[in-house]
């Protein structure tokens, strides 16, 4: 049985940067290939990335051979981007390590042969006598290749979709010892060839390939029809060959290597051949099948200047620990291709093992005529993969990717701004979806991740998660007859009342006049009077003791401050504002003559529950003020510090016109802060078409929608969403049955955008229930313990225990 041991031959005799020189003379240019999400690409995106591979290929001299290399292997996710901290960051960490999954590395090599030929015969032993080597230096051609190389590589890097970056030499080294030592971990082995397997250590390896013209039945295309997900109202693309990607959950590589010919020389070889064929075409159906093919090549290469003719070989090589288990893989393999129309050849004997050794970039160029195709260029790009796994971020939110049910960080803050300029985001999700879920798994790694929350509900669905958090959190609760605890008058000292504090101080007291379009006249008569009152009165500051001041000084105040009766009316002023004062229905508001913001100044989660309160619109809008002073006297004091204002169940704070208003302040305001904006809405159609909704919508550059069974059009309308976006709205699945519950969420951020999964272990699922006698159940055993991460912990053990 032939042995292989890769110690005593090498294949690479040195590596510069990312330059390779092998030891029969080849050199071979090296770089990580960065491919987009699958799922993402939508037809035209996968037509943009055909041409741009043509594009960067076309140009590159005949000679040159291009490997592109995919590896899937299967491995256990190792957390390790993985916060493991807090109650719910380790509960996710232990829940989610090990998952095993199938990871993707894409790999392009560009190879110089030596001497710029192809001589290969029918089997290359690329270790045969490969003890010296050829020792070649970086001369003019190499020179000329790696500068040709470069304007490839450009090109390509200045596409919006793909990156290669070069490979550094320990890579590379990695990936050559990897490949010949059969991906086992922990130990070298040799390559063990025989009639009937190669086997490299605990795995077994096989090959099936596409290696002539005649393997092609039909026509090929850069994409086809995704049918796990397209129905009847819409489509969903996918590669050409994507099922024999990720979508082919098994341990193996697909090679695709191209030799760029030269175009004159394959015209005069086509001629004969063409001759030969007509000659014999009548001698049987097969050479009339033949001639056909060949003569469509040949018109090709008349017709189009553009044309480039190549030849290629295309193979996937799969391994398994148990030998057996090939035969299986094989099948599917098989079955993949006959859904392309494509009928691939199964290797044996002396074609598998050199099917398996020259499959390495620095042996790409040893398959002879007999293993390849001739096409055309474009024809053969049709035949690459262009997508790969879900992409983390270094720092993120954690979601779930659509293979695997992995995490996935997704930078949705983009403190570099690379993606959006506004971080705002918005929740589109009918009844039942699990809206308030998806906020609460989100607003709970912002606020461990030192993110500061404010939170205005009227639904009451983030006290379990915040009880989390005993410290560091306070939650608000609108009560009739009872105040906040929010004094907007109230300073501590001369210092508190500087220029922005003044303007808070008039625009509240603006909105409770109802002056929306007040003029600058009357703006400037109100900050007189406040700064007349604040010197006359050096204590005790509230709206009742500004009201009473006021009242004290009817006579004489437009006197004294030197304003006219139409800037400043003392009648009006006393009218309006006796309801938020002694004796009027909205008194209790402002009952607080001290000012308790200090209890909110030290709390990074703030909840403001108004649940009691939805229905009323005079102390809805009144709350929605006060709430909006604390925020800017404490919230947004410190601006290097992150901050998010979140308006759940907001379409019922829309009822009324001027919280519109009073949420795009907000919106305004947030630019100049480290801060974001969320609204949670069932409908997009719950926010009025008009320009303030325009502003509030512009501004929002992260858009969340769960599954929406009324559909997507409006969404689609209002947030000019592509057609691909509409088509992944379209597709999203939830599974919450089984063993693995999830839910769906097509997420874009910018203009990326990608259907997403949220699936979580049992701790963090009882952090966010919002209702039902689960969510009751945990809330009872808090109330005994005042401990929601033992009561959370005694739930899930009795849900253990429970048949």
């Amino acid at each position: 049985m032939p042995r292989i041991n890769l110690n005593s031959h090498h294949p690479i005799l040195d590596i510069q940067n990312h330059v390779v020189f092998a030891n029969n003379g080849n050199v071979v240019l090296c770089y990580k290939v960065g491919l987009p999400e699958i799922h993402s690409l939508s037809e035209q995106d996968f037509e943009e990335l055909h041409s741009m591979w043509f594009q960067a290929f076309k140009s590159l001299p005949m000679g040159t051979a291009i490997h592109k290399q995919e590896i899937y292997q299967k491995v256990g996710y190792d957390c390790k981007q993985l916060p493991n901290q807090t109650f719910l960051e380790k509960a996710t960490h232990k829940y989610f390590k090990g998952r095993e999954f199938l990871r993707h590395k894409s790999h392009l090599f560009f190879v110089l042969p030596l001497d710029k030929t192809w001589n290969a015969t029918k089997y290359v032993n690329p270790f045969r006598k490969t003890e010296k080597g050829f020792h070649r230096k970086l001369d003019v051609q190499v020179a000329e290749f790696i500068t040709s190389v470069n304007d490839a590589v450009s090109y390509i890097n200045n596409s919006r979709r793909v990156s290669l970056s070069p490979m550094m030499s320990d890579d590379i080294l990695a990936h050559t010892n990897n490949y010949y030592n059969g991906f086992n971990q922990d130990f070298d082995t040799d390559v063990l060839l025989d009639n009937k397997h190669i086997e490299i250590g605990d795995h077994f390896f096989d090959v099936i390939a596409v290696n002539n013209e005649n393997c092609f039945g039909g026509k090929v295309q850069s994409s086809k029809n995704n049918e796990k997900f397209t129905s009847d109202d819409f489509t969903f693309h996918q590669g050409f060959i994507d099922g024999l990607g990720l979508e082919l959950n098994e341990n193996h590589i697909v090679n695709h290597i191209l030799y760029l010919d030269d175009r004159h020389k394959w015209r005069k070889l086509l001629d004969k051949k063409v001759e030969e064929l007509s000659k014999s075409s009548n001698f049987g159906s097969q050479n009339k099948v033949v001639l056909k093919k060949v003569q469509h090549i040949l018109d090709q290469i008349n017709s189009d200047d553009s044309s480039c003719i190549i030849r290629g070989h295309l193979n996937v090589i799969f391994w398994h620990s148990e030998a057996e288990y090939l035969k299986r893989i094989a099948s599917q393999i098989k079955a993949s291709f006959k859904e392309l129309d494509i009928m691939p050849y199964h290797p044996n004997g002396e074609e598998r093992k050199h099917y398996f050794l020259n499959s390495h970039p620095c042996h790409a160029t040893n398959f002879s005529n007999e293993d390849l195709y001739v096409t055309d260029l474009k024809h053969a790009l049709c035949l690459y993969i262009n997508s790969t796994n879900y992409t983390s971020d270094a720092i993120g939110i954690i979601f779930n990717d659509r293979q695997h049910n992995i995490p996935v960080l997704k930078d949705v803050w983009d403190e570099g701004k690379c993606r959006i300029k506004a971080r705002n985001f918005a929740i589109f999700a009918p009844t039942g979806e699990g809206k308030s879920f998806l906020a609460n798994n989100m607003l709970r790694q912002y606020f461990e991740q030192d993110v500061r929350l404010v939170i205005i509900d009227l639904g009451g669905s983030y006290a379990k998660f915040a009880k989390l958090y005993p410290e560091q959190h306070i939650i608000l609760r609108y009560e009739h007859g009872k105040n906040l605890g929010i004094n907007p008058f109230y300073v501590s000292s001369e210092a508190d009342l500087d220029p922005e504090r003044l303007e808070d101080m008039v625009l509240f007291l603006l909105e409770l006049l109802a002056e929306d379009n007040a003029t600058k006249s009357k703006q400037v008569a109100l900050k007189k009077v406040l700064l007349h009152y604040y010197k006359k009165v050096s204590s005790g500051h509230s709206l009742r003791s500004l009201y009473q001041f006021v009242d004290d000084h009817k006579n004489n105040l437009v006197k004294d401050i030197q304003v006219s009766e139409t800037d400043f009316s003392v009648y009006a002023f006393l009218h309006i504002l006796s309801e938020y004062v002694d004796g009027g229905p909205y008194s209790f508001l402002f009952n607080s003559d001290g000012d308790q913001t200090y209890k909110i100044e030290d709390k990074r989660l703030i909840v403001f529950e108004l649940d009691e309160v939805r229905d009323n619109k005079e102390i809805l809008s009144v709350m929605l003020k006060l709430i909006k002073s604390a925020i800017h006297r404490t919230i947004w004091q410190n601006r290097s510090e992150r901050g998010i204002i979140l308006f759940d169940e907001f379409a019922k704070q829309l009822k009324f016109a001027n919280v519109l208003e009073s949420v795009e302040f907000y919106y305004q305001a947030i630019r100049k802060q480290n801060g974001a904006i969320g609204i949670i809405l069932q409908s997009i159609n719950q926010l009025p078409e008009n320009s303030t909704s325009a502003s509030i919508l512009e501004n929002t550059q992260v858009i969340y929608s769960l599954r929406n069974e009324k559909g997507y059009d409006t969404l689609q309308k209002r947030l000019k969403l592509s057609s691909h976006d509409l088509n992944q709205l379209k597709s999203i699945r939830n599974n919450l049955t089984g063993k693995r519950k999830y839910t769906e969420i097509f997420i874009k951020i910018g203009k990326e955008s990608n259907i997403f999964r949220l699936e979580v272990p049992p701790e963090v699922y009882a952090a966010y229930l919002t209702d039902g006698t689960e969510s009751t159940e945990i809330m009872n055993r808090f109330e005994k313990t005042q401990d929601m991460e033992q009561a959370i912990k005694a739930f899930i053990h009795l849900k253990k225990e429970t048949p």
